[in-house]
C-alpha cells in the first residue's frame, strides 16, 4: 500500500461484554461499589486492547464507567496502574475520578482487575478535529502542564529512562541508511532523504525530552473527552512518567495539523512552547514517529488488536508529514 490507512477510532477494539466477565468480579465490584448493578452498556470500540470498557447503571441511580481485564492481558496492569494514580492528581487536572476497585479469579485460574470510574458523557475529540476542541484540548494541557510542573507524584521514572529501559528503536533511521533494516514501505518518497535528518533529531532526545513534570505520555485523541460543555477531559492515565510540560500537547498537534489545524500558530501562542527550541520540539515528534514505524508488521502484543498496527501507519505518516513541513522535507 502506499499512503496513511484510513483509522476508525470508534471501532479498534475487541472487547468483551459485561456478562463475559467472571461473576466473582461483577459481584465483587457490586460489593464495592455498595449497591446492585442493573444494566451494562456496550462496550466502548476506542482502545487496542481486549478489556472491558462499558458504561454501568447503579440500583442506586449512579452511573459509573467500568474497566476489567483478566492478567493475561495488558490492560490488568494498566489499569492497576490508572486506579493507583488517579487519586493521586491535582484537582486541576480533569480527569473522572476512580470510585471503586474489585479483584477475583477466573476460570481458568487468571486473576482479574476492575475500576470504575465517575461517568462522563461525552465524546472522542479528533473525528476529525475541529478549532473548538483543539482548544478545549489546548486548555487541559496547559492546566495540566502547569498543576503536574513539577511533579507532584513521587516515584516517577523519567520518558528518558524509559524509553532507554523499553527497547526504543532509537538507531532506526541510520539501520536504515546502513542497509541493516528495509526501508519501511508505503511511505513518502522523500523519506530516504529524511533519514539523517531524522536521525540528529532522536539523538537530541537526553536534553530534549528531560524535565520534572509528571506527563501523561499517551495523549491520544482516545484518549481524550470533550463533555457536553465543551470541557476536556483526560481519560487512562497508566504511562506517567517525568518530561517536560510541552510533550503532551506537542504529541497532539500533527494529527491536529492532518485535520487542518494551525499548528505552527498555536505554538507561538501558547506558553507552553514560547520558549521551547524548535529542534527540541521536531525530536519529540521525531522520536514518536521512530516508535511508530518499528515492527510494523509484527504480530500485534497479546491483547491487542491489528488495528494498533494501523494506528502505528497512520501516525508515522502524519507525524513525518508534520517533520517535513516545519523542516522542508517535501520540496
Amino acid at each position: 500500500m502506499s499512503g496513511p490507512p484510513v483509522v476508525d477510532y470508534s471501532a479498534t477494539s475487541a472487547r468483551p461484554a459485561w456478562s463475559a466477565l467472571p461473576e466473582a468480579l461483577r459481584r465483587s465490584l457490586a460489593v464495592a461499589l455498595g449497591t446492585e448493578i442493573v444494566e451494562a452498556g456496550p462496550s466502548v470500540g476506542a482502545g487496542f486492547t481486549g478489556g472491558l470498557a462499558a458504561p454501568l447503571r447503579l440500583a442506586d441511580g449512579r452511573k459509573v464507567f467500568a474497566k476489567a481485564a483478566p492478567d493475561t492481558q495488558h490492560g490488568y496492569d494498566a489499569y492497576r496502574r490508572e486506579a493507583e494514580i488517579v487519586p493521586q492528581l491535582p484537582p486541576a487536572v480533569r480527569v473522572p475520578a476512580v470510585v471503586a476497585t474489585a479483584q477475583a479469579g477466573g476460570s481458568a485460574g487468571e486473576r482479574w482487575f476492575a475500576v470504575a470510574s465517575e461517568y462522563v458523557a461525552g465524546r472522542m475529540p479528533g473525528t476529525p478535529w475541529t478549532a473548538a476542541d483543539f482548544a478545549a484540548a489546548t486548555a487541559a494541557c496547559e492546566v495540566m502542564a502547569e498543576a503536574l510542573s513539577p511533579t507532584p507524584l513521587a516515584g516517577l521514572a523519567t520518558f528518558v529512562a524509559e524509553l532507554e529501559a523499553g527497547g526504543f528503536p532509537f538507531h532506526l533511521a541510520d539501520e536504515i541508511l546502513a542497509g541493516d533494516r528495509p526501508l519501511p514501505p508505503g511511505f513518502q518518497p522523500w523519506l530516504p532523504t529524511a533519514l539523517p535528518e531524522l536521525s540528529a533529531l532522536i539523538a537530541r532526545y537526553p536534553v530534549a525530552l528531560a524535565g520534572d513534570s509528571a506527563m501523561h505520555s499517551d495523549l491520544r485523541p482516545d484518549n481524550l473527552l470533550i463533555d457536553r460543555t465543551g470541557q476536556c477531559w483526560t481519560v487512562d492515565w497508566n504511562w506517567l512518567s517525568l518530561g517536560p510540560a510541552w510533550c503532551d500537547w506537542v504529541g497532539l498537534l500533527p494529527v491536529a495539523q492532518a485535520h487542518g489545524i494551525d499548528t505552527a500558530a498555536a505554538i507561538r501562542r501558547s506558553p507552553l512552547t514560547a520558549d521551547v527550541p524548535a529542534d527540541d520540539l521536531d525530536c519529540c515528534a521525531a522520536i514518536i514517529a521512530a516508535y511508530m514505524l518499528d515492527a510494523l508488521d509484527a504480530p500485534p502484543p497479546p491483547g491487542c488488536t491489528p488495528e494498533l498496527r494501523r494506528h502505528q501507519r497512520l501516525y508515522a505518516w502524519t507525524f513525518l508529514d508534520w517533520l517535513a513541513l516545519r523542516r522542508g522535507w517535501d520540496v
